[in-house]
């Protein structure tokens, strides 16, 4: 029995689709935030230290020498020959439409590279953006929008910094069903003033707006966030991992089996990672929602979701 007996994972769908296994290679293109560089804020999330997902934020190269570097490692690992380049780090729609361009296409002219992810937030992804992700899925390239919603709640979203609502990732939504271009929507887990009814409303509304992916993401406090310093007051406590793994099996169980999980965690560095400690542990964590599927005689969409529109108050 695998993870990906219970859950549709994104690894196995693209291994289906594609007849081989593709991964992706994270790229760091030196962008910024609207709520860094003034245009809707300063400092950033209040969780948001980019090292603790980004292996690339000191020292950006090309991207093709990022892919180049990414290939490498990969190979080591699992021999995958085929990929895409993930635009990670910060937010990946933030500029002119032609300056994207010249960076997704410095992505795709890579031979192995047979499309894109585009990681982002809602308020960002004007219209000629995606007219330009989507001319590249006509082409027949693998494209996904990633879209850094976290929280359906907008109370949630103002606490931490986010600098947009609920409505604006709405309306990203809406116009990228229109294009037709695959999304894959963020939420995070244990955010401060929320529980888990607070996650799984998000998860419904979520699916409600139509997403075709899902990463879903414990808060984790990493150094050199604001979130830290509420952390070491005593004004914020995260989840264990024991109460993690139950509520990402409790999001699966009424998660229709046709919407993708890109990720079901995720970890960051020891040097950074303040708490909690088993942020670093991606295995025992995804083996551990595996073992309380098993252990329900679960697997995604068992349950099914609420009415649509229930409870959101």
């Amino acid at each position: 029995m695998a993870l990906s007996d219970v859950v549709t994972t994104f690894g196995q769908w693209m291994l289906k689709k594609h007849g081989e296994r593709v991964h992706k290679l994270a790229i760091n293109a030196g962008f910024t935030c609207p709520n860094r560089d003034g245009s809707k804020g300063r400092g950033g999330c209040t969780f948001c230290n980019n090292s603790s997902f980004n292996p690339n934020a000191r020292k950006p190269e090309t991207v093709s020498e990022q892919i180049e570097a990414g290939r490498q490692v990969i190979l080591k690992r699992t021999g995958a020959k085929k990929y895409l380049a993930y635009f990670q780090a910060y937010t990946n729609t933030y500029d002119d439409p032609s300056r994207l361009k010249e960076l997704y296409d410095e992505a795709l002219a890579e031979p192995d590279v047979i499309g894109l992810s585009i990681g982002t937030r809602p308020d960002c992804v004007p219209p000629a953006v995606l007219d330009l992700l989507a001319d590249y899925q006509q082409q027949g390239h693998e494209i996904w929008l990633e879209l850094g919603l976290q929280s359906a709640f907008d109370h949630s979203l103002e606490r931490v910094n986010r600098g947009h609502g609920f409505a604006e990732y709405r309306q990203a939504m809406k116009d990228a069903r229109q294009r037709e271009i695959s999304v894959c929507t963020h939420l995070i887990a244990g955010l401060p003033g929320e529980d888990p009814a607070h996650i799984r409303m998000s998860l419904e509304r979520v699916l409600d707006q139509g997403s075709q992916g899902l990463k879903l993401h414990p808060l984790h406090v990493v150094k050199g966030t604001q979130l830290a310093n509420e952390w070491r007051k005593g004004d914020y406590s995260p989840l264990t991992m024991g109460e993690y793994i139950q509520i990402v099996a409790d999001l699966v169980e009424i998660t229709p089996p046709e919407v993708i999980y890109h990720r079901l965690t995720a970890t960051a560095s020891e040097s950074i990672l303040l708490t909690p400690q088993w942020c670093e542990w991606k295995w025992r964590v995804l083996n551990g929602i595996e073992n309380e599927l098993l252990r329900r005689g679960s697997i995604q969409g068992k349950i099914g979701k609420s009415k649509p529109g229930s409870g959101y108050g």
